[in-house]
């Protein structure tokens, strides 16, 4: 099975660089014409679309698909809950010991009343499989995700090959993977996209 997986779009978070995880916020202007100039899924025949229900995941599949796929809406695929970092970036959190905490753990300790990254990560894994047997059930033949970073990120970390650590699969909004899935949970001859 072909998959197209895509983060979604910029937002005003994500241009001011803040952890955006659980805030609902939309895409930006800038995400919205980005966006629009990627015509690419509207050439594609997809079978479904499966849509994180965040507001600016489903205003991305929006703007890529159209109505032109059926789309299913998938809590799973929702991003971290940054806890005390989330809507804050850098320059907010300097001197919070929290923060720095959680930077000498190289991203890898709890998030102050958010959530655990490692939990975090099963969950996002968990989901992209039930995806897959679901879309394997349907006899679906490709199909597209749209997400978030953290989620991508986990999702290719646990199940693409050649292997590659968590931060190596960070994309840029708007862009994301197209991959082919075997055995219903390795990812293969993945390509940017």
């Amino acid at each position: 099975m072909k998959v197209w997986m895509i983060r979604h779009g910029k937002t005003v978070g994500n241009l001011e660089s803040r952890y955006i995880g659980v805030t609902d916020q939309g895409l930006c202007k800038e995400g919205e014409e980005e966006l629009k100039h990627n015509k690419k899924w509207l050439e594609l025949t997809l079978d479904c679309v499966y849509v994180s229900p965040m507001l600016r995941c489903q205003q991305t599949a929006e703007i890529l698909c159209n109505s032109h796929f059926k789309k299913e809406i998938i809590d799973g695929l929702k991003e971290c809950n940054f806890g005390l970092f989330e809507n804050k970036n850098y320059k907010d959190l300097t001197g919070n010991q929290e923060y720095q905490t959680w930077i000498d753990s190289g991203g890898n300790c709890i998030f102050p009343n958010g959530d655990d990254p490692v939990e975090f990560k099963k969950r996002s894994v968990k989901t992209f499989l039930h995806i897959i047997e679901t879309a394997t059930e349907n006899k679906y033949q490709e199909i597209g995700i749209v997400t978030h970073g953290g989620t991508i990120m986990s999702i290719m970390e646990a199940l693409a090959h050649p292997k590659k650590d968590f931060y190596t699969w960070h994309v840029p909004n708007g862009k994301g993977y197209t991959f082919f899935v075997e055995n219903g949970n390795v990812i293969k001859e993945v390509k940017e996209i």
